[in-house]
């Protein structure tokens, strides 16, 4: 196994993961070019977070139990009278295929009704698993409780669990997924782009020295007094003719090449899926890793126990006997060469 140079802050997901991620070296490397566009934003031009409040059905049990979640029960009821059922009062309803969840997206600017988004859906009672439901349409509402989007669509969980008998074992989140693409953006976001003659450019990461290179790329490109930085995050552009010129002049200057130094390396693990993302400066050194399969065996045995004597007054009684298994499979070693990227 490789040496670490520089460790970073991680969360362990797994056996073969850490083993991967103690190979990485965490070196820096020479200075690179990026584009102005990667760098920073534009001020005013931002998402806008959505939320809402639904229903997911069809889960296969591992709904909420609605004896200790009656928001769910009275959702269905209020969903159902809506659809012209009505549902006797004093009605004990004890389902377990119907999940109450919140819904979250975000609205990207210059969005126009008829696009779609993602959404992510979070479990709010105590269902064990979103995982084959559908989530039916659910409003999406910003800060100013206007609604913007309408969500529905069938939920995609990361993670995979089983349980029987009390005996439960889970990889990764099963009470959160994602819709790609599952809502439909109803309603646009005013923007203010396009007025006036000053756009203003905001650095990712706040960077005196950035901020003065991407000024000077500009100034090169349009002519001296173009842009000027404001402070560490703020690079002013002036706009010959006014808005009318905007996404020419940001057209042209967003396509200009930076000299950005170097960063720090970083890797960022997303417990929920397992996934790893890594940045252009992680380096992998020369390392062996072993990697297997997973098998998870749920052996559910039904023991009947009677009394010895027919006069003895006891009663037969079934139990259940649940016994659930975790086996790694024997793991094949793959041997990685020292590289970057």
């Amino acid at each position: 196994m490789g040496n670490v140079r520089q460790s970073p802050r991680w969360r362990r997901a797994s056996v073969w993961l850490g083993g991967l991620l103690l190979a990485l070296g965490l070196v820096s490397q020479g200075a690179w070019a990026e584009r102005i566009r990667d760098l920073t934003s534009i001020q005013g031009v931002r998402n806008n977070a959505l939320i809402g409040y639904g229903l997911v059905v069809g889960l296969d049990g591992t709904g909420d139990q609605t004896m200790q979640t009656p928001f769910t029960t009275q959702s269905l009821n209020n969903m159902l009278s809506q659809l012209g059922i009505t549902v006797p009062a004093g009605t004990n309803m004890q389902l377990k295929n119907v999940a109450a969840v919140m819904v979250t997206a975000n609205l990207p600017p210059f969005a126009k009704p008829g696009q779609a988004i993602d959404v992510v859906v979070s479990s709010m009672g105590n269902a064990k698993s979103l995982r084959g439901g559908t989530l039916l349409m659910t409003p999406l509402k910003g800060v100013d409780n206007q609604v913007y989007a309408l969500a529905q669509g069938n939920v995609l969980v990361g993670g995979a669990g089983a349980s029987a008998g009390g005996s439960s074992v889970q990889v990764n989140q099963l009470s959160g997924g994602r819709i790609s693409g599952g809502a439909t953006i109803e309603r646009a976001v005013p923007t203010t782009f396009g007025n006036g003659n000053v756009i203003n450019l905001e650095l990712n990461n706040e960077d005196f020295s950035l901020a003065q290179r991407i000024s000077d790329a500009i100034n090169r490109a349009n002519g001296l007094g173009a842009a000027t930085p404001l402070d560490a995050r703020t690079v002013q552009v002036l706009v010959p003719q006014g808005g009318s010129n905007q996404v020419r002049v940001l057209a042209n200057i967003q396509n200009i090449e930076v000299n950005v130094g170097t960063f720090d390396a970083k890797v960022i693990i997303n417990s929920r899926t397992g996934s790893v993302v890594m940045n252009r400066n992680v380096e992998l050194d020369s390392c062996a890793v072993a990697q297997g399969s997973l098998s998870v065996v749920v052996d559910r045995q039904m023991n009947v126990s009677q009394p010895n004597t027919p006069f003895a007054g006891g009663q037969t009684v079934v139990t259940p006997n649940t016994q659930i298994s975790v086996n790694q499979g024997g793991g094949s070693l793959h041997q990685v060469r020292a590289g970057a990227n």
